[in-house]
């Protein structure tokens, strides 16, 4: 008698075939049977036959086996089993998870085929071989099982790391954000963790490994891996290096000195115990452009290394660190710093190493450097801002002589700032009509009558107030904003003129207008001073325009063309600041010229009038006639007191300006003067 093992499984699940009228194939199939869907193979049980009684006779061939044939269609159920009941079962009524022979799982005896599933012992055989380091662990952490490879990674006996924590292994404690996330996994909260980690294995050798935990299948325990990626990382450590050092020097690159100081300052910010503060040496090689022109760049970037190692000997004492920033400059980093003095004696002791003459190549060169430094607290200090005061100041070091280190100056800073600023604002401020006018007397030293004004701009800034011209006129002329400042300025002052000749025509007043030199240059002034003149109507001997003596003096090409038509429109041309620029008296008579303005520094000497100086006295006397045979007249500037009034007037001045007669004042103010004569 047969018995049968039903594995616990319902045996009213077992493959249904669909019998055909016909011979059995060899495999006991009828012919067109069906082969069972993969969905009812995976249902089928593991029906393994039990051993076999040596006495019982066998089935003839085509009999009936243990389950039975296989119904013909039509047949009623039961047909072929006189019970009706599935096998193994004789009551004919389904298995409720108990079997009648031995335990689920396991056979009478040895199998006569093979079976469905793998055995475990299949899967510990692979688990063990495997050459990818793993170990099984429980819900709570700890190893269960471990392989070979495991054991061969950490430098150990696999079985000395059972009931061993899963986290101290794989070093998932350190980090607060994988220690969390390792929880996770272990509380079915989330599907997997990867980390790389530093390990150390049982000899003290230590290597990187990816770790990877996961549920294993039967969702009871987990699978912990380790895969060994030290070559990995010890390429990307070389890639690494390669990327982040000049090849030139072998110093830091920019984007890791970056990188070094960004850390440097969190960690000033929070360490408690160091000083909180940070330093920075930003210099620059003086002339080195000229040893890469001449001797090559061969040479110079020899010379860049023996530069490299000088600083790097002057940072060695107190562990600073130095980086080539790109081209000739070079930074050293000083965390904890404490105070500005360590920086400056780092300063000077980096300018004393590089005034010593280089051995390059046979050839003795020397070269300088300019350097900025800054110090100051971590806390609030970005990167960002620490470089741009680091080059700011590198900047006044060249600009005051060079071969200089320069400290940080907040106050030299917010005034560069301040500059930057309105550079930057100054032709939308044109646009939006920011600008204003004031006019100064040009008063008759003889007469005391106002017979002209000098046209002065503002600047009425949203920010910063009233500006006066000093604040933003230079910037202008840098910028090239002067241009479109220039003819507004020069189309509101002839607007002004006309309407005050209007309104008082027996005394016309002569509008004079200061032109930098850049106008000339960059615009058609020419072009621009005729459409203003026929838009406002103010005839062109009612216009003067001012330009400085450097401006003027030695004037070829365009800029003397411009003055001679200009000239020849009408127009008045004055030299403004007259003696302090190159003083060329010859050239004077080649020029348009009808006014020289004497600057204010010769009349100063005219203040003190219990001990004049006769050398301010003889010079201007000596220039004012000089200015006469020349045909030109003569305008004294910054005139302030009565007594310097009427040693002008005696020594031949026509025309005095200045704060006695009265300060820049709106047009309004103007209106008043032209027919009252000024005091003096």
């Amino acid at each position: 008698m047969h018995k049968v093992c039903t594995n616990n499984l319902d045996t009213t699940n077992v493959t249904r075939e669909r019998a055909v009228s016909g011979t059995p194939d060899g495999q006991g199939r009828a012919p067109g049977a069906t082969l069972p869907t993969i969905t009812e193979r995976e249902a089928m049980p593991s029906v393994l036959p039990v051993a076999e009684d040596p006495g019982a006779p066998r089935p003839a061939p085509g009999a009936p086996s243990v389950l039975g044939t296989p119904p013909a269609p039509g047949t009623p159920p039961g047909a072929g089993n006189p019970t009706g009941n599935t096998t193994g079962n004789p009551t004919g009524h389904r298995t409720t998870g108990h079997t009648t022979g031995p335990a689920a799982g396991h056979t009478a005896g040895p199998t006569t085929g093979p079976t469905t599933g793998s055995a475990p012992g299949d899967y510990r055989a692979a688990f063990n071989v495997a050459r990818l380091a793993m170990a099984v662990v429980d819900r709570e952490g700890r190893v269960l099982d471990a392989n070979t490879a495991l054991g061969a990674l950490l430098g150990t006996d696999p079985a000395l790391l059972i009931t061993r924590s899963a986290a101290d292994l794989a070093d998932l404690r350190e980090d607060p954000r994988t220690w969390r996330e390792y929880r996770d996994v272990l509380g079915g909260r989330a599907a997997r963790l990867r980390r790389t980690r530093r390990l150390r294995r049982a000899d003290g050798h230590a290597l990187w490994a990816e770790i990877t935990v996961e549920p294993a299948p039967d969702s009871c325990s987990l699978l912990l891996s380790m895969a060994d990626i030290s070559d990995q990382r010890d390429l990307q450590g070389r890639l690494r290096h390669l990327q982040m050092h000049d090849p030139v020097t072998r110093l830091p690159n920019r984007s890791l000195f970056f990188e070094r100081m960004t850390r440097a300052l969190e960690a000033a910010t929070y360490d408690h115990e160091g000083t909180g503060r940070i330093g920075l040496c930003y210099l620059d090689l003086d002339g080195f452009k000229a040893v890469n022109d001449t001797l090559g760049h061969r040479v110079g970037d020899r010379l860049l290394g023996a530069v490299a190692q000088r600083l790097t000997d002057c940072a060695a004492p107190g562990g600073h660190l130095v980086a080539r920033l790109g081209g000739d400059e070079f930074a050293l980093l000083v965390r904890n710093s404490t105070g500005t003095e360590q920086l400056c004696d780092l300063a000077r002791t980096v300018l004393a190493a590089l005034q010593e003459p280089f051995d390059v190549g046979g050839q003795r060169l020397s070269v300088s450097a300019s350097i900025g430094v800054v110090e100051r607290p971590a806390a609030g200090t970005h990167t960002t801002w620490l470089m741009q005061a680091a080059d700011t100041t590198l900047y006044w070091a060249k600009e005051d002589g060079k071969a200089r280190w320069t400290l940080f100056d907040p106050e030299r800073n917010a005034h560069r700032m301040t500059r930057q600023a309105l550079s930057s604002t100054l032709r939308p401020a044109v646009e939006r009509d920011e600008f204003v006018l004031d006019y100064q007397p040009l008063v008759g030293l003889g007469d005391g009558v106002v017979r002209g004004v000098e046209a002065l701009v503002r600047w009425d800034h949203p920010q910063f107030g009233r500006l006066s011209p000093n604040r933003f006129i230079p910037l202008a002329e840098e910028n090239g904003a002067i241009v479109p400042l220039g003819r507004w300025v020069l189309r509101t002052a002839c607007r002004q003129a006309r309407a005050w000749q209007l309104a008082e025509p027996p005394h016309p007043l002569v509008v004079s207008v200061n032109v930098a030199v850049r106008q000339v240059w960059d615009s058609d002034l020419v072009a621009d001073v005729g459409a203003i003149l026929a838009e406002t109507g103010l005839p062109p001997h009612l216009l003067q325009l001012e330009l400085t003596e450097s401006a003027v003096m030695g004037s070829t090409g365009r800029p003397l063309e411009a003055l001679q038509q200009l000239s020849d429109m009408g127009v008045a041309i004055a030299i403004d600041d007259f003696g302090t620029g190159y003083s060329n008296l010859a050239y004077l008579s080649r020029l348009p010229v009808s006014t020289l303005k004497l600057d204010g520094s010769f009349v100063q000497g005219f203040r003190a009038e219990e001990h004049p100086n006769p050398a301010d006295e003889t010079i201007v006397e000596a220039l004012v006639q000089l200015a006469h045979r020349l045909g030109l007249t003569v305008t004294a500037e910054c005139v302030e007191s009565a007594e310097q009034a009427e040693r002008l007037r005696r020594i031949g001045c026509d025309t005095g300006q200045g704060w006695f007669y009265s300060r820049p004042v709106p047009p309004d103010r103007i209106q008043a003067m032209i027919t009252c004569p000024a005091p003096g």
